[in-house]
């Protein structure tokens, strides 16, 4: 298992203040940026030049989560603008193995994320073309919603199979996650964390991050 990484998620910074929230997670592997159209989900952020000022700004690199209709069409554009990673959603995506190797040309890490209904099973067999899987543990759409422990044995099924195929992919989790929770989630296979109110929440988000750290860790070490 490779390293753990905690990714805070935008979702629960301020908007006004972001440039000091970002500040104030400098401790992160990664920042956790959700795009969202009021398409895909029912919910409306923000788009690319919002996006780059994160961009600017942020003193870690970024994570960006489209859920967004058509990823094909935007997702390069996010890539372009420096992000480290891009992540779609395989639901929404008509070419996802064409269009996480073009993220990865440009240079970008190329994620897939699935919804809790959908199946990993679709996945077995492309998991080299993808950096990160990202399994949703809340229906994606809203922020500050509850853990779903029935999302865990498709995470495990996921994990298995990549230890199968001997894949280097980084197994995401997203929704909950805190540090009651995230001790299940790293159990059951997953390395790399979005934590929203976890973390922004935090009187010291650096310490409510190594506190994460800490519980996956401590997780894994139980687990193998």
């Amino acid at each position: 298992m490779s390293g753990i990484r905690i990714n805070p998620s935008v979702l629960s910074a301020d908007f006004v203040n972001m440039q000091a929230d970002l500040d104030r997670i400098a401790a992160a592997d990664f920042v956790h940026v959700d795009v969202m159209d009021n398409h895909f989900v029912p919910n409306l952020t923000f788009g690319p030049q919002m996006v780059q000022r994160i961009q600017e700004t942020s003193p870690v690199p970024l994570d960006v989560h489209l859920m967004i209709d058509d990823p094909e069409r935007w997702a390069p554009g996010y890539a372009e603008l420096g992000a480290a990673s891009v992540t779609f959603h395989l639901e929404a995506s008509s070419e996802p193995v064409a269009l996480a190797r073009r993220l990865r040309a440009i240079g970008a890490r190329a994620g897939v994320a699935v919804k809790p209904g959908t199946p990993a099973e679709s996945l077995y067999d492309v998991l080299d073309e993808f950096d990160q899987i990202l399994v949703m543990t809340v229906e994606p759409g809203f922020g500050g919603q509850s853990f779903m422990p029935e999302t865990m044995p498709k995470l495990a099924a996921l994990a298995a199979e990549a230890r199968r195929h001997g894949s280097a992919v980084w197994l995401q989790v997203d929704g909950g996650i805190s540090a009651s929770t995230i001790a299940q989630a790293a159990e059951a296979g997953a390395d790399t964390f979005v934590a929203g109110s976890a973390v922004f929440g935090a009187d010291d988000p650096d310490l409510a991050i190594a506190a994460l750290r800490a519980g996956a860790a401590s997780a894994h070490a139980h687990a193998h």
